[in-house]
C-alpha cells in the first residue's frame, strides 16, 4: 500500500511551519537585542544616543496630561476595534453564514433598487465600522479642539532621529525614558499619529469600497479605484491593527502598569489603583461583547433595522 503524501497547506504542514517558526522568530529577536546592545556601545552611537534622546520638544501651550473625553475614547476605540477584527475575520473565513440580512428600504436611507442581501457577520462587521468612524469623527473634532493633537502629530524634523534613538534603546532592552503625562517619546508619537491619520483612514476607505454601500455602477470610480486594491490594502491594515494593539498593551503593562492605566483611564499622574480597576472594567466589557456577538443575540438586534433570514 502506498504511503499518502501530504498536500500543502495541510494541519501538518501548517504544524511543521509553526513548530520552526516560532524558535526562529526568538533567535532573531535575540539577535537584535545583541546587535543593539553592542551598537548602542559603540562611541558615535553613545553621542548620538546623547544629542537625540528619543523625544522631541512639543510645541509651546501643549497641553499637559490626559481630560476625562480621552478615556472614554480610548476605551470606545479598543471596543470597536476588537470587535472589528473579530468580525472582519469571521468575514474572512467563514463559508457557511449563520444568517442573512437585507435592509428595510422604508426607512431613513432609501434606495431606488433593492437593498442587497448580505449575511449577518457582514452586518455586524459594518455597523461595527460605521460606530467605529462615527466615534472616530468625534475623537478628531475633540483631539483639534483641545490641542491634544500635539502630542501625536510630528511639529519637528528632529523627530526622525529621535525616533530612531528611541527604536535604539528599545532593542537594547535599556528603554526610553517614559513620561508620556507630559510627552511621548518620538517613536511612539509617529506610531501614533500613523494609526490615527492613516491607518484608521485607510481601513476606511478600503472597507467601504468592498462594502455593499459603494455604488456598483460607477464605471469611472470603480476603474480609477478598482476593489482588488481596496482588498489588498484592508486585510494588511487590519493586521496593522492586531500588532499595534498587542504592543501597545505589552509596553503599557511593562513599564509602569499602574501609572500608564491611571494615565489612560484615571486622569491623573499618579501610580493608584484607580485607572487599573477601571482598565478590568473595560476588558471585562470587551469580553462580554466578544461572546455576546453571536446569532442569537445578534438577530433581534440585527432585525430591528432590516429583515433576517435564513
Amino acid at each position: 500500500m502506498s504511503t499518502p503524501t501530504k498536500k500543502p497547506g495541510s494541519a501538518t504542514g501548517k504544524r511543521s511551519r509553526l513548530y520552526w517558526g516560532v524558535p526562529a522568530v526568538l533567535v532573531a529577536l535575540v539577535l537584535v537585542v545583541l546587535l543593539a546592545k553592542w551598537m548602542t556601545g559603540h562611541p558615535a552611537v553613545a553621542s548620538f544616543l546623547a544629542d537625540y534622546p528619543g523625544h522631541s520638544e512639543l510645541p509651546e501651550g501643549a497641553p499637559v496630561g490626559f481630560p476625562a473625553w480621552l478615556a472614554w475614547q480610548h476605551f470606545l476605540n479598543g471596543f470597536f476595534l476588537l470587535l472589528i477584527i473579530r468580525t472582519g475575520w469571521q468575514v474572512r473565513t467563514t463559508t457557511r453564514p449563520s444568517g442573512h440580512w437585507t435592509r428595510n428600504n422604508n426607512g431613513l436611507i432609501k434606495t431606488k433598487n433593492a437593498p442587497t442581501k448580505i449575511t449577518l457577520e457582514l452586518w455586524l462587521h459594518l455597523t461595527l465600522d460605521a460606530l467605529w468612524v462615527l466615534n472616530g469623527l468625534v475623537f478628531a473634532i475633540l483631539l483639534f479642539a483641545s490641542g491634544q493633537w500635539m502630542r501625536i502629530v510630528p511639529t519637528s524634523w528632529d523627530v526622525i532621529p529621535n525616533a530612531l534613538s528611541a527604536a535604539l534603546q528599545y532593542a537594547s532592552l535599556n528603554w526610553p525614558t517614559d513620561n508620556g503625562w507630559v510627552n511621548y517619546n518620538a517613536l511612539q508619537l509617529l506610531t501614533y499619529f500613523a494609526t490615527v491619520f492613516i491607518a484608521a483612514p485607510l481601513a476606511f476607505i478600503s472597507g467601504i469600497r468592498t462594502s455593499s454601500a459603494w455604488p456598483k455602477k460607477a464605471t469611472a470610480l470603480n476603474k480609477a479605484y478598482p476593489i482588488e486594491l481596496a482588498r489588498a490594502i484592508h486585510f494588511p491594515v487590519m493586521i496593522y491593527f492586531v500588532a499595534f494593539i498587542v504592543v501597545h498593551v505589552f509596553l503599557v503593562l511593562a513599564t509602569g502598569a499602574l501609572r500608564n492605566l491611571n494615565h489612560m483611564y484615571g486622569g491623573s499622574d499618579d501610580a493608584g489603583w484607580f485607572g487599573f480597576w477601571v482598565f478590568v472594567a473595560s476588558v471585562a466589557a470587551m469580553v462580554a461583547a466578544w461572546f455576546l456577538a453571536r446569532p442569537l443575540f445578534l438577530r433581534p438586534i440585527a432585525s430591528l433595522m432590516g429583515k433576517v433570514s435564513r
